[in-house]
């Protein structure tokens, strides 16, 4: 009959499980197996040797917090919405990039066009100079 009565360490255990996954989180402390060992006031190794189903029970309940979309812990919340900012600002990061290319690519496009243009118009200045008495006539100027 004493085997079905759970033990002080056991309910303290069970107490600091609830307290972790509700997000009651001490300062200083996270929400994993050692800070649940702190907050129990029992050591790491008697909870993996003698109580290694509150352990599971623990992963295990968190991992369901996480999946349904809970953070019992806001740090790693806040990891999480960091993470995601971050691979946001990369994808922008690589377009502002791609564009950025471009217009470099028309830039030195429309840089050639011009000279190419220029080089057209001094060329015709300097026909017009060579041979007066062609057909061609100087436009005049302001």
């Amino acid at each position: 009959m004493a085997s079905d009565r759970p033990t002080d360490a056991e309910t303290r255990t069970r107490a600091a499980i609830d307290q972790l996954l509700t997000g009651d989180i001490p300062v200083g402390l996270k929400c994993d197996v050692k800070s649940l060992c702190l907050l129990a006031g029992v050591p790491r190794a008697t909870l993996y040797r003698t109580y290694p189903h509150l352990k599971t029970e623990f992963e295990q309940r968190r991992s369901g917090a996480q999946e349904a979309g809970q953070h019992p812990d806001p740090r790693l919340a806040q990891i999480q919405r960091l993470k995601t900012e971050i691979v946001a600002l990369r994808e922008r990061l690589a377009r502002r990039d791609v564009e950025i290319t471009e217009h470099k690519t028309f830039r030195a496009m429309a840089l050639s066009r011009l000279a190419a243009q220029h080089d057209e118009i001094t060329s015709l200045r300097a026909q017009l100079l060579r041979a007066p008495d062609a057909k061609v006539r100087a436009l005049p100027t302001r």
